[in-house]
């Protein structure tokens, strides 16, 4: 997708210059505006918290701007919490042992796709939640964010507690693409009427139906297994994790579409 090649080329932009740019520049009649011109539209392929008219037309929308946090609110209540949870460099940002809690949309979604860049401390753990059966209440399917490798949990659970699984229900796969902690990844949901895909850097780690029996047997056997309609469809906010570490987000946007 258009905003993914986006995130990537802001990653690898600075490394293109030196590579092919600078063994251009010995070259006298190498003119300078062309330099000037390339980097300028390079810096704004890759600006974060933007939209691109394409993606405008096609309905996208900011979660995030970059420098508020409008939009957003403490679960179960109206306002942002005091603490925890702040704007830091055009990114939203949670503070190692910051408190504060869960957050949530002010508004509630039932069919869209969401894709938002993060990246996580040093065994760090996170996730955004959706389909949550009481919107009051942080229990809901899970896109599991984690340093697979350091944190406790992840060493626990296996990929069922990892990186891009939904969490305790749905293993990613064991060569899934991710990228060093404290580095920054991709991340893309898609939750079609009941139809739900999960995708990590540009390629999908968990595909399923809401609702399935394939699905409710997996919940049967799942920490979910007493949660009331837990695994059923239904309209609710989207959710970033206080899970007591550093977690870090930017260029997080939606659209909402029509189930099919």
């Amino acid at each position: 997708m258009e905003s993914i090649r986006f995130a990537h080329f802001s990653r690898v932009s600075r490394g293109f210059f030196c590579e092919v740019l600078r063994p251009l520049m010995r070259f006298p009649l190498f003119p300078v505006v062309a330099v000037a011109t390339f980097l300028s539209a390079a810096a704004f392929a890759g600006e974060p918290n933007t939209l691109t008219s394409e993606e405008k037309a096609a309905g996208w929308q900011l979660l995030f701007d970059g420098k508020t946090t409008d939009g957003w609110v403490a679960i179960g209540k109206t306002a942002m919490p005091d603490k925890g949870w702040s704007v830091v460099d055009g990114t939203l940002k949670h503070a190692h042992a910051g408190g504060g809690g869960d957050i949530v949309t002010a508004k509630q979604y039932d069919s869209f796709e969401l894709i938002w860049d993060w990246k996580i401390e040093e065994a760090g753990n996170s996730g955004v939640k959706y389909n949550l059966p009481n919107p009051a209440k942080n229990v809901g399917f899970e896109y599991q964010l984690l340093d697979d490798e350091k944190n406790e949990d992840g060493k626990r659970g296996g990929r069922l507690h990892q990186t891009a699984s939904l969490y305790d229900l749905i293993e990613p796969p064991a060569d899934k693409k991710i990228n060093p902690v404290g580095q920054w990844n991709t991340s893309r949901l898609l939750v079609n009427g009941n139809h739900v895909e999960e995708w990590l850097n540009g390629a999908k780690t968990v595909e399923f139906e809401i609702g399935s029996p394939e699905l409710l047997a997996l919940v049967a056997k799942s920490k979910f297994k007493n949660v009331d309609k837990f695994g059923l469809k239904t309209k609710s906010p989207i959710l970033l994790q206080d899970h007591g570490g550093e977690i870090t987000f930017r260029s997080i946007k939606l659209r909402e579409i029509d189930a099919k």
